[in-house]
């Protein structure tokens, strides 16, 4: 599914919400009609916080899937981007995968597809092709082994040293890794996510040194990480300050943190779950501005349409999906897949 489809809406979309207003009568006309359909409801970080809300599970993509897939239901309803419900799919291919607008597309995942991963694993013969989960499962049928963003760097360091690795699709994710590892024979493919790419280091540094006594919670698939790290090698930030964090370790840190303010380079949807942890601390967006239209996509009335019509539904063709599990399958082999993204 591409995120450059088409985002023409109707009049009902351009309403606040959708034209739904999330009240109580929504609520319990979406609990009433989850439970007739034997459906769980999930929702991922990003999504408007009404969204979080209402779900069973609210977390990252891989969490949830892995969560749909013990559930007993039979109906996973995804609030989240295309790939995600995929995954999602190929975790639970005997269960009905409803994403609540098929429009809801992904500019990381976008930024490979299938045959521009085989034309450049054609070019790096015998190369160990790693895939961010934030990838379509033609692309993940196309890995040897997939990773997250918390277990990225013991997946590559799972592969014997001598074999090149082709790393994808995220350039940051890329870039922490290899500094990380340290390793010269990782090639890393030029793409980002839109959003969090425009979280740049200078924004970053400016709302540091105005909130000097703020932990700062940095997403490694942003353009800033690089920046946040190299302030605290100068010494101008804390180093035990600085965190680069999946969106799930991003949760688990809030609690654990003893700062009063935080300052969180991300998806500006992460608030709300930050806030719900941790609701005595301060949690500031380091830009305001980083907003995933794809994400709010999902609306009030989204969600209550595919409830209601059983739309969108997602398939992933039976040999790409068993395909892509193999990738899945072997990063869990490897360790705890820990957070998604």
């Amino acid at each position: 599914m591409a995120a450059t489809a088409s985002l023409e809406r109707t009049p009902d979309d351009l309403t606040p919400y959708g034209g739904v207003e999330p009240n109580a009568a929504w609520r319990a006309e979406v609990r009433r009609l989850a439970e007739r359909q034997n459906a769980v409801l999930l929702a991922h970080n990003y999504q408007l916080p009404e969204i979080q809300d209402i779900a069973d599970h609210t977390g990252d993509s891989l969490a949830l899937s892995r969560i749909a897939a013990a559930s007993d239901a039979s109906t996973i309803i995804f609030c989240g981007v295309h790939f995600m419900a995929e995954t999602a799919k190929i975790l639970s291919p005997d269960k009905r995968v409803l994403i609540p607008d098929a429009r809801a597309g992904c500019s990381l995942a976008d930024s490979i597809d299938a045959a521009q991963l085989r034309a450049w694993k054609a070019e790096h013969p015998g190369a160990v092709v790693v895939s961010y989960v934030n990838t379509t499962a033609e692309v993940k049928a196309e890995t040897d082994i997939c990773c997250t963003s918390s277990n990225a760097v013991e997946v590559v360091r799972s592969i014997p040293a001598d074999r090149e690795v082709l790393f994808l699709p995220d350039q940051f994710l890329g870039a922490h890794v290899r500094r990380e590892t340290g390793r010269t024979n990782l090639h890393i493919w030029a793409g980002e996510c839109h959003v969090h790419a425009g979280i740049n280091g200078t924004e970053l540094a400016e709302r540091a040194a105005a909130n000097p006594d703020a932990d700062l919670f940095v997403h490694p698939e942003c353009g800033c990480a690089t920046s946040a790290l190299y302030l605290a090698g100068e010494g101008i930030l804390p180093t035990e300050r600085v965190k680069i964090l999946s969106t799930g370790g991003m949760v688990e840190q809030a609690r654990a943190t003893r700062s009063r303010s935080v300052l969180v380079a991300t998806e500006i949807g992460m608030l709300h779950q930050l806030r719900r942890a941790a609701p005595e601390i301060d949690f500031r967006a380091v830009n305001e501005r980083a907003s995933c239209r794809y994400m709010k996509m999902i609306t009030p009335a989204a969600l209550l349409r595919s409830l209601r019509e059983g739309r969108d539904e997602v398939h992933v063709d039976p040999f790409v999906a068993e395909r892509a599990r193999g990738a899945v399958q072997r990063m869990i082999e490897i360790g705890r897949p820990g957070g998604g993204e």
